[in-house]
């Protein structure tokens, strides 16, 4: 993010012109995210995740070599289906060990990438500082083939074990999600229901990652600093919360889980978008990435747990076009009402995620106690 605007001018493109580019990104993503459950079903999600690890680090120094707005489109496609691939292989693997260790640990990981994009995010404006963006780019590369291959050893030591729902052990060839054939039936509309509870989630991440700041700003007149701190505030709670999701999973249960942080988070927007006092705004913002913080990484895991590697792609493709349509969302939205109306919509999908956790708490592969 930090090196768009030296991309920008590099390539000359318009504002237009490189959001067309940009779109490469999420093009690439949806693309690849069914087809790696298929690659995780077949080779299986490990060597997946090795094997997008490596495209990902090698295309992120592309961008940096492009001179042109189709040729940026064209390398930005390919950093976009790798980071659709990783991102399907890694939560696959991620519901394995889930699995394997018997206790909810899929926020942790999620909470290492929050922790990581923040991490990413303020460092990489220090850099950006000293070094161009061609130098940045390939430093950033290399560290991303020396993180996959420090990992690789662990991740191809051992093979997964194959994600088979223990509801259906009896009937191992027909259980959902343990062969190459297509979801059906109940299963089908089961793990879609988890992508739609990661789709209304997403939407929040995205919209206030565009527009919180723009609020704070434009609606509230606050010092362009303290604006610019709202959307570093919900992603550091929204990582806080992710750290205690296991406890809070063993405590409370997936579906409690699920329906507290909706509801959490739908107050918590609606206090942040129509409050007007910018610090209470501010208290806003951190109490909707509290409430979000661990509903995405439960309906993914919960969509793994009942079709495997294609669940996780199914609820994943669903989640991120939530991430993808926020952002235009709000600002038609915005531009026919207001931005303080616009975002209320975040907290009324959050209620949505809270109403619809409530719905599915039957559909859980194992169906842990709540």
């Amino acid at each position: 993010m930090v090196r768009i605007p030296a991309i920008e001018e590099q390539t000359g493109a318009s504002a237009s012109d490189l959001g067309l580019a940009l779109l490469g990104v999420s093009g690439g993503a949806v693309i690849t995210m069914m087809l790696t459950g298929r690659l995780c079903r077949r080779f299986g999600s490990r060597p997946v995740t090795v094997a997008c690890g490596v495209l990902l680090s090698l295309s992120i120094a592309l961008p940096a070599q492009t001179h042109s707005t189709l040729t940026l489109g064209l390398v930005l496609l390919v950093f976009g289906a790798s980071y659709g691939g990783i991102n399907v292989a890694m939560n696959s693997a991620a519901v394995d060990l889930v699995r394997a260790v018997r206790r909810p640990v899929m926020p942790s990981f999620h909470a290492a990438f929050s922790l990581g994009a923040m991490t990413g995010a303020g460092l990489g404006g220090l850099v950006a500082a000293r070094l161009g963006a061609p130098a940045h780019l390939l430093a950033l590369t290399v560290i991303g083939l020396l993180v996959t291959a420090a990992a690789a050893p662990a991740l191809l030591r051992h093979p997964a074990p194959v994600p088979v729902p223990e509801r259906s052990r009896e009937r191992r060839v027909e259980a959902p999600g343990n062969g190459p054939g297509p979801l059906r039936g109940t299963t089908r509309k089961a793990v879609a229901l988890f992508g739609v509870i990661a789709l209304c989630t997403a939407y929040g991440e995205g919209a206030l990652a565009e527009w919180g700041t723009l609020h704070l700003q434009e609606d509230l007149h606050a010092h362009p600093g303290v604006a610019a701190s709202g959307y570093s505030l919900f992603a550091l709670t929204m990582a806080v919360g992710r750290l205690s999701g296991t406890t809070l999973l063993e405590r409370l249960g997936q579906t409690r889980t699920l329906v507290a942080g909706g509801m959490l988070a739908a107050a918590g927007m609606l206090l942040g978008a129509l409050a007007p006092a910018t610090w209470l705004v501010l208290l806003g913002f951190a109490v909707t990435g509290l409430g979000l913080a661990n509903i995405f990484p439960v309906a993914v895991a919960r969509a793994g747990a009942l079709a495997g590697p294609s669940g996780v792609a199914a609820a994943s493709t669903l989640g991120y076009g939530g991430m993808l349509v926020g952002p235009p969302a709000i600002g038609f939205l915005a531009d026919w009402l207001s931005l303080p109306l616009a975002l209320t919509t975040v907290a009324v999908l959050a209620a949505a995620a809270a109403l619809l956790g409530h719905a599915a708490r039957g559909a859980s592969a194992h169906r842990p106690s709540e």
